[in-house]
């Protein structure tokens, strides 16, 4: 398949669900992908810029123990997409399976615990997780200043 933005979509988990990004116009699961946006936006250099933005903001959170981030990468929503639990009791999505978020793991210094970080036009999150998911807590969740400005 070709991609928009020019990733291998050979080592992708998710490519026998997969519409195809150029067939889809960059919406290869239905939702938004923020960088085949990006991409048809203004190129390479565009999706480069907006990465280092976000890069930015999620540095300028100040989280404590949390390691700068030096790197994302697009994620699609059904991997990052986990379920929290709310303090009544219920569980919660916040993100959309069908969307490609940009995003990175970064392992959290003197633990068994990672953060989680998922980015796209409109929110930040940030949150911590054990082995394959387990038990994910929010540690942020806010919508972006700079919305949809891709330059």
């Amino acid at each position: 398949m070709k991609t928009i933005c020019g990733i291998d979509c050979n080592i992708c988990a998710f490519k026998n669900n997969c519409k195809g990004c150029t067939e889809t116009n960059g919406h290869p699961f239905g939702g938004e992908c923020v960088a085949a946006e990006c991409y048809k936006w203004g190129g390479e250099k565009c999706f480069f810029t907006y990465k280092k933005r976000l890069i930015d903001e999620f540095n300028s959170l100040k989280i404590a123990d949390m390691p700068p981030v030096t790197t994302l990468c697009p994620l699609s929503g059904a991997y990052v997409n986990l379920e929290y639990a709310l303090p009544n009791g219920k569980k919660i999505k916040f993100l959309d399976d069908t969307k490609i978020y940009l995003g990175y793991q970064v392992e959290k210094p003197n633990s068994d615990r990672c953060y989680g970080l998922v980015a796209d036009n409109n929110y930040l999150l940030v949150c911590e997780y054990g082995c394959n998911g387990a038990e994910p807590e929010i540690v942020i969740y806010k919508k972006r200043e700079i919305m949809c400005a891709f330059l």
